[in-house]
């Protein structure tokens, strides 16, 4: 029997990141993500970070030193009412969001707005209304989806080249010893693996098969009650034979890859699927092929902000690579799995310190 011959994969179709429009930003809370976000926009974009916000005055300029940024305020409408800068990202904990973006889109400014979106997606209807409105760019910074490696696997699937999709199944678990202090642990931060970690499968899933529907969820709590191992199941009326399965903790550091069956193949990606990396597709004949994603590790995020500031430069409202219609699907399918995992509803979604 002669083999049969392996795949083509598609080349992706995603711009250099240092090829998009400069956008002056500003950004809010100075904490991790936002020093990574700052960091890879000056190395690998021709956007620069200009101003920052915390509550604390003393943080804010130690940031502003460190990374060469022009302005640093201890107070959001402040720095919102000096301006001179074009965009806002904004990096405050999860329970912030709603009340920070509102107040950014108010003020006429667009929004990149870190995942997840808000806490529920009342939250998330609420401030893409008000971006219509203003008509204002506003856009959720799932990283992943603006990957190369992700523009690959939509190209495979546009193709038909895996077939019709039966199965999907994404996981992403990581280790954070049980502590009060931290903020995945903290009730009133929106802790829990499903909004950190969690919100990486079920986007993944979205994208792949639209809105997910029988969602079912269970799940374990911390001794602080925010959910540490969630597990979900759920449908697609887009895709009717496919089934997603999706697993997040906090409590271990899992396998971290996603797979999506077809009726002709399977599609790969390994550890870890949301980052940088490749993409396996191998046929149920025997063809195989592996693509290599082009990014530098450490530059993953460029790519989100080269989008925003590519639609921000057009005058467009939001991404056709994560709309708000997306968000808001990702979000309904959060709301549903939190009702199941953690019934105390809104017991923990209070309002965080201003960042």
């Amino acid at each position: 029997m002669t083999p049969s011959p392996d795949p083509d994969l598609p080349a992706t179709t995603v711009p250099d990141p240092m090829q998009a429009p400069a956008v002056r930003w500003a950004v809010v809370s100075p904490g991790h993500i936002a020093t990574q976000f700052t960091e890879t926009v000056h190395r690998a974009t021709a956007s620069r970070v200009v101003a920052v916000t915390s509550r604390s005055a003393e943080r804010a300029q130690e940031f502003a030193t460190t990374h060469g940024v022009d302005a640093a305020y201890d107070s959001l409408p402040r720095m919102l009412a000096t301006g001179g800068f074009d965009a806002v990202y904004i990096a405050s904990p999860h329970t912030s969001h709603h009340e920070m973006a509102r107040a950014v889109l108010e003020a006429g400014f667009p929004v990149l707005l870190e995942k997840a979106f808000t806490m529920d997606a009342a939250q998330a209807r609420d401030l893409v209304e008000l971006a219509r409105e203003r008509g204002l760019f506003l856009m959720e910074a799932m990283w992943s989806r603006f990957l190369p490696r992700f523009d690959i696997v939509r190209q495979v699937l546009m193709a038909g080249t895996i077939g019709e999709i039966v199965s999907l199944r994404a996981s992403h678990g990581q280790h954070f010893p049980f502590d009060p202090s931290h903020r995945l642990h903290a009730p009133e931060l929106g802790g829990g693996a499903l909004l950190d970690l969690g919100i990486y499968p079920l986007s993944f899933a979205q994208m792949v098969l639209g809105d997910l529907q029988e969602v079912t969820a269970s799940g374990t709590l911390t001794p602080a009650g925010v959910d540490e191992t969630v597990h979900v199941l759920a449908s697609s009326s887009a895709h009717p034979r496919a089934r997603a399965s999706l697993e997040t903790t906090l409590a271990a550091r899992g396998a971290n890859d996603a797979t999506i069956l077809g009726t002709l193949g399977r599609i790969h990606l390994p550890d870890m699927f949301l980052a940088p990396g490749e993409v396996i597709v191998e046929l149920h004949d025997g063809g195989r092929a592996v693509a290599a994603d082009p990014v530098v590790p450490d530059d993953g995020l460029a790519y989100e902000a080269a989008e925003a500031a590519r639609r921000i430069a057009a005058g467009d409202t939001q991404s056709p690579l994560m709309t708000w219609e997306d968000t808001l699907s990702v979000m309904t399918a959060v709301d549903a799995v939190r009702t199941q995992v953690t019934p105390q509803g809104d017991d923990d979604r209070q309002e965080a310190p201003r960042p």
